[in-house]
């Protein structure tokens, strides 16, 4: 019996952090006890593959939808170029202590391991504590021999660039952009379906085994783009309602924030899957042959092959797509 696509809504894969914390509840997440750092949310990662909570695919994982719809369901664009997999991955994080100073590659970095991909990304702040901040690239004129010396001297956080951030701040990351997560925030990330992170500097502390962590310090300094790799932030706070806003758009993703008081009418496009991630309040989401309840912190998957949807009630939204290369 075939099925008729419909929005998909997954079991987040929780992940323990040492900078972790309990926020997630708030977001309607079920957490088990211990420092909840991640949510992944939409995943078709070996690390943490997602299941579908909702409808006649309930229990089956993101990687089984992938064997069995392919672009059918996911789109012409739909699938990753180095390793066949869905190309994105959908997280949201609770930082309640600083993460690690990182950054990640690019696809052509010579020594990625074996089937994964660089890691483009991009970060919403969902909500901010007063005075949280993030750093996010490096301060001007550094370079590897500046790096290299300044992580031999102890002084690693005198080349980094602070910014202070609130909620409704959206900042683009391509790979090679220097970065961390400060406390104080909880941030929804979409970023390329890659788990590969190399830390430049964690702060002397031990991980939840007890041990330091591993830094990466040769890795990081070669994939480290001195010059920039484009990186850009954007304050969306004064958007209006009705308006639908570019706030990341990237070779691996595009994505808008929106804001919805009444009713919004979209389509998904057999060139590509839609991700929305509902940043905040309630509302329905409505297809053809259906019609959900959504809120705050739930993300939902639609098949390229789903056509026309509505949207309703009051909502902010993160709409994501991949885009024509």
């Amino acid at each position: 019996m075939s099925i008729k696509p419909y929005p998909l809504q997954f079991k987040a894969e929780i992940k323990e952090r040492i900078w972790g914390g309990r926020a997630l509840e708030d977001f309607g997440l079920e957490l088990p006890p211990g420092a909840i750092g991640e949510g992944w949310m939409i995943s078709d990662h070996p690390n943490g593959i997602t299941r579908v909570a909702n409808g006649p695919l309930q229990g089956l994982g993101l990687d089984q939808i992938r064997e069995a719809y392919g672009s059918e369901w996911f789109g012409t664009r739909g699938s990753s170029a180095s390793n066949g997999r869905f190309p994105l991955l959908i997280k949201l994080l609770d930082c309640n202590d600083d993460l690690s100073v990182q950054v990640h590659p690019t696809d052509d970095y010579e020594d990625l391991p074996e089937g994964e991909s660089g890691k483009t990304e991009m970060w919403y702040i969902l909500d901010a504590k007063p005075g949280a901040k993030i750093i996010y690239g490096l301060k001007e004129h550094m370079d590897a021999q500046t790096m290299t010396v300044a992580i031999e001297e102890g002084r690693i956080m005198d080349t980094l660039h602070e910014v202070n951030v609130k909620a409704g701040d959206a900042f683009y990351i391509p790979a090679g952009t220097v970065h961390a997560l400060c406390s104080g925030v909880v941030v929804a990330e979409i970023q390329q379906n890659s788990d590969t992170t190399y830390r430049l500097f964690d702060y002397d502390r031990p991980g939840l085994d007890g041990k330091l962590r591993e830094l990466h310090i040769e890795d990081s300094l070669r994939v480290i783009a001195y010059d920039g790799a484009g990186a850009s932030r954007m304050d969306t706070t004064n958007m209006a309602p009705g308006q639908w806003l570019t706030i990341a758009s990237s070779p691996y993703f595009l994505v808008e924030k929106g804001l919805i008081q009444e009713k919004e009418a979209a389509a998904a496009t057999k060139d590509s899957f839609v991700i929305l991630m509902i940043a905040d309040g309630e509302g329905h989401l409505r297809w053809e042959d259906g019609e959900l309840t959504v809120r705050a912190g739930e993300c939902f998957l639609l098949p390229a092959t789903l056509g026309g949807y509505e949207m309703y009630g009051a909502l902010t939204v993160l709409r994501c797509s991949v885009p024509a290369s």
